[in-house]
């Protein structure tokens, strides 16, 4: 019953506003007429306002919320959340959508096409308007449209949860064949370590000096990057030291990553390399200054639960895999169950996602859409 030509129209239009993360005021307000028109109660939060508060980036952008829709169901059973996050990476300004003989949809090649997560939140509006349409009988329907999401889900972060009756929930925002979910994701801990050393001159006297890029050097010697186990990585991603080259550097900072697909593990990596920092800067008389951040807590959704049970229901039912992974990315839906709320990650047609070369297809948005009507109308297990 999806309307293939619909779907994908709605979805090259979408394509066109500039939503890159913290500037998604036009999105927004043009979902907010698309939800209402669908018979949905929608409101915005004050996540924009809290994150231009904080947010050095967030610039003179209009401060935009979060977007949450409800709709009253027509039969019983319990409520149901489908959420799309409205943000794109850089660079997504001038966004124009091109599509191919084989209905292969990409951006005109300069910017991202925006599938992450336009191709969510066409499937999710498409399906419900198919709904409306057909009066197929549903529950109570939930749509959350985060700010944000990829700054680590900062928008999500935000989320009043006392608000949402749904405890579980659906998340489209996967890269891989439709019918494919996340049932796990990391931790993710992001780390600031500013070694302080001293300076002198390079030439005359290097010995009064205490080189501060010398100590980082040392430090991520010891370290073992990439895969440390099975389930955890780290990496240091950026460097930044020195001020000329004739002076002993006395400050160098390092930027990383740690992700953990168990919240314990990563904590366990953050110390060794925590401790590493400053035992290495304290045997050559220099110090640091450390900062981290949990961004995200790792989670997992086991088989045997409702949301997953459901998934799978629905994707035998449409000729899909029904699939489950772990990822070692983080989405809106960590948040999510940290919140009470249990939910996966459904692939929705992105492809080569966070790259100029992303694409989408017709079929993938047509499947996806119906994969959305399906979770919707499903009944309770």
């Amino acid at each position: 019953m999806v309307d293939k030509s619909r779907l994908v129209s709605q979805f090259k239009k979408m394509v066109e506003f500039d939503s890159e993360t913290y500037k998604e005021r036009e999105i927004a307000d043009y979902l907010t007429g698309e939800l209402k028109l669908l018979g949905f109660e929608v409101r915005e939060d004050d996540a924009g306002f809290r994150l231009k508060e904080k947010i050095p980036e967030y610039g003179s952008a209009a401060p935009t919320g979060n977007l949450y829709g409800f709709l009253k169901g027509n039969r019983d059973g319990e409520p149901i959340l489908l959420s799309a996050h409205m943000d794109t990476v850089k660079p997504g300004k001038g966004k124009r959508a091109a599509e191919d003989e084989q209905g292969r949809i990409t951006s005109e090649g300069d910017t991202v096409l925006g599938a992450d997560d336009l191709s969510g939140i066409a499937a999710i509006l498409e399906s419900v308007r198919v709904i409306k349409e057909n009066g197929l009988p549903h529950p109570d329907i939930e749509v959350l449209f985060p700010v944000a999401e990829e700054n680590y889900g900062k928008g999500s972060q935000l989320v009043d949860y006392s608000k949402i009756k749904s405890k579980l929930a659906y998340v489209f925002d996967l890269s891989g064949e439709i019918g494919l979910a996340a049932t796990a994701a990391p931790t993710l801990l992001s780390f600031e370590i500013q070694v302080k050393g001293k300076n002198a001159h390079a030439g005359f006297c290097p010995q009064l000096g205490i080189n501060a890029i010398e100590i980082a050097a040392r430090a991520i010697s010891q370290l073992k990057q990439g895969w440390v186990n099975e389930e955890t990585t780290v990496n240091i991603g950026k460097i930044s030291g020195g001020k000329q080259t004739n002076i002993v550097s006395d400050e160098c900072t390092v930027w990383g990553e740690i992700r953990s697909l168990k919240d314990h593990r990563a904590m366990e990596e953050w110390n060794r390399l925590k401790e590493i920092f400053e035992h290495t800067a304290a045997r050559s008389k220099g110090g640091c200054e450390i900062r981290f951040e949990k961004q995200i807590e790792a989670y997992e959704i086991g088989d045997e639960e409702e949301v997953v049970k459901r998934f799978k229901k629905v994707c035998r039912n449409l000729g899909l895999s029904g699939s489950t992974q772990y990822t070692l990315g983080g989405s809106d839906n960590n948040h999510f169950v940290r919140n009470g709320i249990r939910g996966i990650v459904v692939a929705c047609g992105m492809n080569e996602v966070h790259t100029t070369n992303e694409y989408t297809t017709e079929e993938e948005l047509e499947k996806g859409a119906g994969l959305a009507l399906g979770l919707i109308t499903a009944e309770d297990l």
